[in-house]
């Protein structure tokens, strides 16, 4: 224990980095650690705060008195520490902070806590990261799993409201009832991987967790900080990657939070214009500070550290790199070149990136980012943010309003099919159809579509075949794989019972093939980040709205062949250039009985004729069902 207690203690070296903004670990240093100090069990605090004349720690221990368990400053290093005895883990506290400054004075949870108060309630809770994993094989392996030529599909998840308990009270599952439900299901639908919307701890439920207060503490919502490790183990144990949303671009403005934490804008910018977000009324990191940075970057860390996450998706990056961001003229500060640029948070995204792949190779980061800024999935060394992979925000927007269009009139906008490809490979993408698209009166991905209820069914099997035959990785909100009718709300469960009969269990079955053939065909995803994966046949076709192309691996005998009909006539004898001889046999038809299609298609596949076309020796002569998608792989 005495070696553990020294593990904890702050060194200078420790406070020399946390200064410079390269201090990875804080959470071994700062926060509660229970202890054994000269004898006596209780707990080592520290927290940071520069501008405090006085620190206490106020809790169950002490009945809140908040004259009692000073904590003493560290030098002049803004850091104050101390050990009280008989503090022990369960037990909740916070700091009780007098400042230099106006009298301030305020009772702030601990922004190093691993564990909080079930909210409403704000205190923090002294606990462990205690923990026995049983996923080292998963660990050992997980490059291979998360790469660029790995078949990636994500399922992403709203914890709160993926299932429900309505015989008592309509509550959310816990972690471990998810653990016994989520991982089994994600695999039954095949998908590789699962992102978690923001458990990071939230006062606001309806913030879906993006306006976080618990940069170290998973959300007590659900249980435990072991209970979301058990939940994380099993999807590992079960093949499934865990992808974590993390939020370094605001945090909320709650009294108990980081915002003027000790009577001073000490994680935020001061000035309004740079330190306020007019979106969501929240407050702006100052990335600029180097103690923030340190702060930032160990709770990036900390996720795959010690929840074993195996990539960090970055939520709102433009609203970070843009000073402008949201803002009208003279509601922002230029940078020091007079630019529209934020440089602290770039020079910090490109940290981020850097300590995550340098200290965590197996791993990826994401960004949402929904502008045209350059290389943000390329490497910090050759000027890139650094990112793994970026979501492809422009695809997703054209895609689903050209699906809204009555067929009758996408031949008049089928440049919004074709104009991806002039810049699929400037980054490395994911697809996403994410909770962003079904919330906030958007509707469901079903009810996006156009026509009767039989078009929509069938428009949406097209969309999600589509998603899956371009270059790049695929994501999925809960509940599109069984197209739900209704918007998400995060307020109920998912509408689980429509899954079970008609063109809902069709859905889901189509989503599950298409993850099947995706992982199983290389040239579905070994090269998804390069040109050499993708080539045109027909892109040309509006007046039939129909495009043909191939997808490409490393080995030429594997290639796929992808003809798509986004109207509701069907082509007979619609003629399409192939590379080679022999019988192409169909692999995939989205309009097949098993998916509630009306069962037309090529029984089994196609010869081709040494007839060229679309610059092609060889030609197939296809019949393409209404509406529909349609996969051929040549086997001689």
């Amino acid at each position: 224990m005495e070696n553990e207690n020294e593990a904890h203690l702050l060194t200078d070296k420790d406070i020399y980095l946390f200064n410079e903004g390269n201090h990875l670990r804080l959470y071994e240093k700062f926060g509660a650690h229970p202890a054994v100090i000269g004898g006596a069990d209780g707990t080592l605090f520290s927290v940071w705060a520069p501008n405090a004349k006085e620190v206490h720690v106020i809790g169950d221990f002490n009945g809140w008195d908040k004259k009692r368990d000073a904590l003493k400053e560290r030098g002049s290093s803004g850091i104050w520490e101390g050990f009280i005895p008989g503090v022990r883990q369960g037990q909740n506290y916070k700091y009780f902070i007098l400042s230099r400054y106006k009298s301030f004075s305020a009772e702030k949870a601990d922004p190093m806590a691993f564990a909080t108060e079930i909210p409403p309630k704000t205190a923090s809770v002294v606990g462990s990261l205690d923990y026995s994993w049983g996923d080292g094989e998963w660990l050992k392996a997980r490059g291979a799993r998360t790469g660029l030529k790995s078949p990636v599909s994500i399922y992403e998840v709203h914890l709160g409201s993926w299932r429900r308990v309505p015989e008592e009270g309509n509550r959310s599952l816990t972690y471990r009832e998810l653990a016994e439900q989520l991982p089994k299901y994600v695999k039954e639908l095949g998908f590789s991987h699962v992102e978690l919307m923001p458990v990071t701890e939230h006062p606001f439920y309806g913030s879906w967790g993006y306006q976080t207060t618990g940069y170290f503490a998973p959300t007590s919502r659900y249980g435990r900080p072991q209970d979301l490790m058990y939940l994380v183990d099993r999807l590992h144990q079960e093949g499934i990657g865990v992808i974590l949303d993390w939020v370094p671009a605001h945090f909320p403005a709650d009294a108990h939070g980081l915002a003027y934490f000790d009577g001073t804008h000490l994680y935020e910018h001061a000035d309004p214009r740079q330190g306020f977000h007019p979106d969501w009324k929240s407050s702006i990191f100052n990335f600029g500070r180097n103690e923030v940075k340190s702060f930032l970057l160990s709770s990036a860390l900390f996720w795959i550290d010690k929840y074993h996450a195996d990539g960090l998706r970055v939520d709102a990056v433009a609203s970070m790199l843009y000073l402008d961001y949201s803002r009208k003229a003279g509601e922002w500060v230029p940078n020091k070149f007079g630019g529209r640029e934020n440089l602290e948070a770039v020079a910090f995204l490109k940290q981020f990136n850097q300590v995550v792949y340098e200290n965590y190779p197996g791993t990826q980061t994401y960004a949402e980012e929904s502008t045209s800024w350059p290389m943000v999935s390329r490497p910090t060394y050759i000027g890139g943010l650094g990112f793994g992979l970026k979501w492809d925000m422009g695809w997703m927007h054209d895609t689903l309003q050209y699906f809204s269009k009555d067929p009758v009139f996408r031949k008049f906008h089928h440049n919004s099919l074709t104009f991806r490809m002039l810049y699929a490979f400037g980054e490395n993408f994911v697809l996403p159809f994410s909770h962003d698209e079904v919330a906030h009166g958007k509707g469901s991905m079903i009810n996006k579509m156009a026509g009767d209820s039989w078009q929509k069914f069938a428009n949406l099997r097209l969309l999600y075949g589509s998603m899956y035959a371009q270059p790049g990785q695929k994501l999925l909100f809960m509940g599109g794989e069984f197209a739900q009718w209704s918007e998400w709300n995060h307020e109920a469960s998912l509408d689980w019972h429509l899954a079970e009969h008609g063109p809902h269990a069709g859905m889901q079955k189509w989503v599950s093939d298409l993850n099947a053939f995706y992982r199983a065909e290389p040239a579905m995803h070994e090269l998804n980040c390069s040109p050499a994966g993708f080539e045109w046949i027909d892109a040309n076709d509006s007046q039939q709205s129909v495009t043909a192309f191939l997808r490409k691996g490393e080995k030429p005998e594997e290639t796929i062949l992808a003809v798509c009909n986004f109207t509701t006539v069907p082509r007979h004898s619609y003629r399409v250039g192939v590379p080679r001889g022999g019988f192409w046999k169909e692999l995939l038809n989205s309009d097949a009985v098993a998916y509630r299609g009306s069962g037309m298609g090529n029984m089994g596949g196609a010869p081709a004729e040494a007839a060229p076309s679309h610059g092609r020796p060889y030609s197939l002569l296809l019949t393409l069902p209404p509406l529909s998608i349609e996969f051929f792989k040549c086997c001689e």
